[in-house]
């Protein structure tokens, strides 16, 4: 990884800065690191990355709502446990869907959702601000890279024009 001490400075502030936001507004932190690990983990890059993420966190939230909803009807757990392996083969199966491909996305989105009991309030906007966070991140490391690419050329065309005959 070449770009290594790019990727660190980017992903430190703005961790501290997410870390910050989130503490002034009441968020979960957690939350939207999750989101933010989306957006690393899938394989689209770009805008597109953090539609890809956010679409697949979403429809996990649903999915684990769903399952957290439905298995309130019953008074049977196996009905529930029938309903949760229901739901996990078509969140698999979602995935036919071009922009919901990304099946661990959804997985994270509803195991989110099922360690906050389905508080959909306290899920989505972290979730939705951490993808942000890791395009942020993307978008920042590529600056870093273009000015520590910019840098060294300077260094190097100083170093070239200077003619040893002369000092």
């Amino acid at each position: 990884m070449p770009y290594r001490w790019q990727i660190a400075l980017s992903a430190g502030l703005l961790a501290a800065l997410w870390a910050g936001v989130a503490d002034v507004f009441q968020l979960l932190t957690w939350i939207g690191f999750l989101g933010c690990s989306t957006f690393f983990a899938q394989t689209d890059s770009g805008f597109k990355g953090m539609l890809m993420a956010m679409a697949t966190n979403l429809s996990g939230v649903f999915w684990g709502w769903l399952i957290i909803a439905g298995s309130t009807f019953f008074v049977s757990p196996i009905i529930s446990y029938a309903l949760t392996g229901i739901v996990t083969s078509l969140m698999c199966l979602q995935a036919s869907h071009k922009r919901l491909a990304f099946i661990p996305g959804t997985f994270i989105g509803c195991c989110i959702t099922f360690a906050m009991n389905a508080d959909i309030a306290a899920i989505v906007p972290p979730l939705m601000i951490g993808a942000m966070l890791g395009y942020s991140m993307s978008l920042l490391t590529e600056q870093l890279i273009s000015l520590t690419q910019r840098y060294q050329t300077s260094l190097v065309n100083n170093a070239l024009s200077k003619d040893p005959a002369k000092e």
